[in-house]
């Protein structure tokens, strides 16, 4: 069967839940609504207002000459998406959603070539598709036809990359050159550190600043970009106020010398745009209304402005005027983990983690290899919401939406982690069997039926028998804990569904003196649920399965990667926090047969996908993670 992924024990939460969408912020939208003067859709991810008759009637019918309020979500390929990136994915999407006629760009930032890889593009793309997926609307770029299979998504058209604009981002830094807005230095970054001056002293110009001609400067970029110098010799760097309180504005470096080959473009350049100046030239070419990030932009934001302002100024035909507009909102901080691309870095290169996927990872990849729906991510997001307020989220909220997500959506079956085994010494029909028909989910019928097997040998949890006679006995002085209600030497139990079983005797290990077998009795009288009239009900009820017919399987427990709640606070080394516990490996669990249908028929269709592609254009892609189930009495598991 493979490997079975544990999600966190069930503890059931009623709250009502929005399916599909992730709502966009009240201060974004009235921000919006406010500088554009367009209201956002009163149903989100419809496209339509209550009072829409037609699925082409706009909400907003004054709005239609508007121009389309687009936002973007453009992640560096040099590393994994997290949960963060989560938060960062659902609300650009939200709030395009929430607009009529909105758009969301997906872009690759992939100006850092040494730190940048297709592997990490392949993966963002998964992940977006895959968080996004269950969310169809007319932005959908999988519905093109004429989109490359590659391009295809949630976004509106093509994977946009910031390489794409590499030409034009370069002409935009000949302009300011020759504006005399930006020079080239030659400062090393050492003297360029001492130049800048510190929060409380203001910087000094570099003496290339003044020394070197407008001509002289264009001749020498012409030189960068010709390859003429070697990596780190020479920067273009921005004129603008070397006294400015903000740092970002003290001459800010523009381009930097890099011999390295691009993943996309090849050995087509050696210089290379810096983010803060690629950034909002890359937002305006693609005429992003509105530029969602965190917090820690807020103070990048004059510098984006400055650069589109003189852009606009100096050679106006290169950006249309375009200016995009910042808003900034808080980065998500959860407990008990860490997010920062860094650390997860350290921690799958230090084998602390099993790759990126590591289920215990807070990747996306990692989410959806433990089996989290997407929908239970995006809930998530919904309910964090956005502030510019910084808060630190507990991890058991996440738990609550991924239990609340799979509760309503996951069918039940029996799991035993740690088979000890029932003989039934007065079952009558030998090695025949009798089958029981039971729901997949006690509250949804629609889910229909499993067929559960019963038979002479079946297989208990061994937690489940208290062994008043043994080791456990006799530190106990042979009383079970209290409120134990399951089986005991001489004791009744009922199997769930079944019948109820009397314990007569107990086979031992010789070495060990452990338990390995109980020979019971059933009562045939007591059939699914039924108490004869004048006996006692059993009140215990425990989970089996027949041992002949049941899966032998792997399976893989995962708890919270971190035991402190806020890693590295206190230690000051993240890694000394790590949880010496997250991981559980069980071998020879015994499940339910009905559970290999549904394993078997997913990797059917994964197989049918990966050999003739997906049968639409609306089909998302298939894991073999999404075969997942609530074992009764252990939490949510995941193939």
């Amino acid at each position: 069967l493979g490997s079975w992924i544990a999600a966190p024990p069930c503890c059931c939460v009623q709250v009502q839940v929005v399916q599909g969408f992730a709502y966009a912020p009240n201060f974004i939208t009235k921000t919006i609504a406010e500088t554009t003067g367009q209201e956002p859709l009163l149903m989100p991810g419809t496209g339509l207002g209550p009072n829409s008759s037609s699925e082409d009637e706009p909400q907003n019918k004054g709005q239609l000459q508007l121009q389309p309020i687009t936002t973007r979500f453009p992640p560096e390929p040099n590393g994994y998406l997290h949960l963060g990136h989560a938060k960062a994915i659902s609300f650009n999407f939200a709030v395009s959603r929430m607009f009529s006629n909105g758009k969301c760009h997906m872009r690759l930032d992939d100006t850092n070539p040494s730190k940048e890889g297709q592997e990490y593009v392949d993966s963002i793309l998964e992940d977006v598709r895959w968080i996004q997926s269950g969310i169809t609307d007319n932005n959908s770029g999988g519905k093109d036809k004429e989109l490359l299979e590659e391009d295809k998504g949630p976004w509106f058209g093509p994977v946009r990359k910031t390489s794409d604009y590499f030409e034009l981002i370069h002409d935009c830094a000949v302009a300011l050159i020759e504006s005399g807005h930006a020079y080239v230095d030659s400062l090393t970054p050492e003297e360029m550190r001492e130049y800048r001056g510190t929060l409380t002293e203001p910087g000094t110009p570099s003496p290339y600043a003044s020394s070197r001609s407008v001509e002289e400067n264009r001749a020498m970029f012409q030189d960068m970009r010709s390859g003429t110098y070697p990596d780190g010799t020479h920067v273009v760097r921005a004129r603008i106020d070397m006294a400015s309180p903000n740092l970002n504005l003290r001459d800010p470096v523009l381009y930097r010398i890099k011999h390295e080959s691009h993943q996309a473009t090849g050995d087509a350049w050696c210089i290379y745009p810096m983010y803060d100046f690629s950034h909002p030239i890359s937002d305006a070419i693609e005429g992003i209304t509105h530029s969602l990030c965190t917090l820690e932009f807020e103070d990048h934001r004059p510098l984006y402005d400055w650069t589109i302002d003189t852009l606009n100024q100096v050679s106006p035909h290169l950006l249309n005027g375009a200016k995009p507009r910042q808003i900034e909102f808080s980065r998500l901080n959860v407990k008990y983990t860490v997010l920062s691309k860094r650390k997860l870095i350290q921690l799958v290169t230090g084998k602390h983690v099993h790759g990126w996927d590591d289920p215990r990872m807070p990747t996306l990849s990692g989410f959806r290899r433990r089996g989290v729906p997407p929908a239970a991510l995006r809930l998530f997001c919904e309910r964090v919401g956005i502030s510019k307020a910084d808060s630190n989220i507990d991890f058991g909220d996440l738990e609550n939406c991924i239990r609340e997500e799979m509760d309503g959506t996951k069918p039940r079956a029996f799991c035993i982690l740690q088979p000890l085994q029932i003989t039934l010494s007065n079952w009558p029909n030998g090695e025949e069997m009798e089958d029981f028909e039971v729901p997949r989910h006690p509250k949804i019928p629609e889910m229909g039926d499993r067929t559960i097997p019963f038979g002479k040998k079946l297989y208990i949890e061994r937690s489940d028998f208290f062994d008043s006679e043994g080791a456990e006995g006799s530190a106990s002085k042979g009383r079970p804990p209290k409120g134990f209600k399951r089986l005991v030497p001489g004791g009744k139990v009922r199997l769930k569904y079944a019948y109820v079983i009397s314990c007569d005797e107990i086979k031992r290990d010789p070495d060990t003196n452990e338990p390995v077998e109980l020979v019971c009795s059933y009562h045939p009288e007591t059939r699914a649920g039924f108490t004869p009239e004048g006996e006692k009900r059993v009140p215990g009820i425990i989970q089996w399965v027949e041992s002949t017919s049941c899966i032998k399987a792997r399976v893989n427990q995962y708890d919270r990667l971190f035991k402190e709640v806020e890693p590295g606070k206190d230690s000051g080394d993240y890694l000394m926090d790590l949880n010496p516990k997250s991981f559980e490996k069980f071998s020879g669990v015994a499940i339910e047969p009905s559970v290999s249908l549904d394993a078997m028929a997913i990797m059917s269709e994964i197989r049918d996908q990966e050999e003739f592609g997906p049968a639409d254009d609306n089909e998302d892609k298939l894991y073999p993670s999404q075969v997942a189930y609530q074992f009764e009495r252990n939490g949510y598991f995941a193939l």
